[in-house]
């Protein structure tokens, strides 16, 4: 039995509820440069466009027709039956995670959700578009929030608690994640240098220089209940496993 996980989500497990990804293949976001819309600079510049951006992110998320999809919910049930520590980290700023019902969970890049003073730090949760009129509680005068996202050149949310999880883990999954930009990427060192098992679930082939055990490729909607249901059948993860998830 495992007694500690920690499991690490990425766009590739929002894109099968019809979210698309940010980045596309040309490196824009959305048809945007990067450093117009992910920067803190680019913010400076043009509040009012990064703003947009992400309003129609927002938009997206809440049409109606996105919503989680049984990798999500997979995860939610583990969560809710796994007797051991489950910690759910994810680089997606959307709320499908939530909305499954899970809640040991850790946005690292934050959340499309919420916006954030820029003084204090402190999160306000959003009910209706960014716009000039929304303000903090916290400051005198008020000052306007910002989006509660990472962007490049700023540090992820919850480093400290990631690290403790994946030194005491004793097995790490990583969902629909390239993982190869930092710090994610290192996760999987970390976990593997404390002994846990690593297992990747994509739909693209393993990266022969990958440092995980086991690469399940296909659909996390599929593989993932599977992977929920070993686990809580008390079952360890092995080359049987392997074959099994990707046949």
């Amino acid at each position: 039995m495992y007694r500690q996980i920690v499991v690490l989500t990425g766009a590739g497990i929002s894109a099968e509820s019809g979210l698309r990804t940010f980045r596309d293949q040309d490196g824009l976001w959305e048809e945007h440069k990067i450093e117009d819309v992910a920067t803190p600079e680019g913010y400076q510049r043009d509040p009012e466009m990064v703003e947009r951006f992400y309003n129609e992110r927002w938009q997206q998320l809440h049409d109606g027709n996105v919503e989680p999809n049984a990798a999500h919910l997979a995860l939610a049930r583990l969560e809710n039956e796994f007797d051991g520590q489950l910690l759910v980290v994810t680089q997606n700023i959307d709320d499908l995670h939530e909305r499954a019902g899970s809640r040991r969970l850790l946005h690292m890049h934050g959340e499309l959700t919420k916006g954030r003073c820029p003084r204090s730090q402190q999160t306000f949760l959003l009910t209706d578009h960014f716009s000039v009129h929304h303000t903090c509680t916290c400051c005198i005068p008020a000052q306007r929030l910002r989006p509660h996202v990472v962007w490049f050149g700023e540090m992820p949310i919850g480093l400290d608690r990631i690290q403790h999880a994946l030194d005491t883990c004793d097995l790490f999954i990583a969902i629909g994640t390239s993982g190869t930009v930092y710090p994610a990427a290192g996760f999987v060192d970390t976990a593997n240098h404390h002994g846990a098992q690593t297992v990747e679930v994509n739909l693209i082939e393993a990266d022969r220089h990958s440092q995980f055990q086991y690469h399940l490729q296909g659909k996390a909607s599929e593989i993932v209940p599977q992977l929920v249901e070993q686990i809580l059948q008390g079952q360890i993860i092995s080359d049987q496993v392997n074959l099994a998830a990707q046949g």
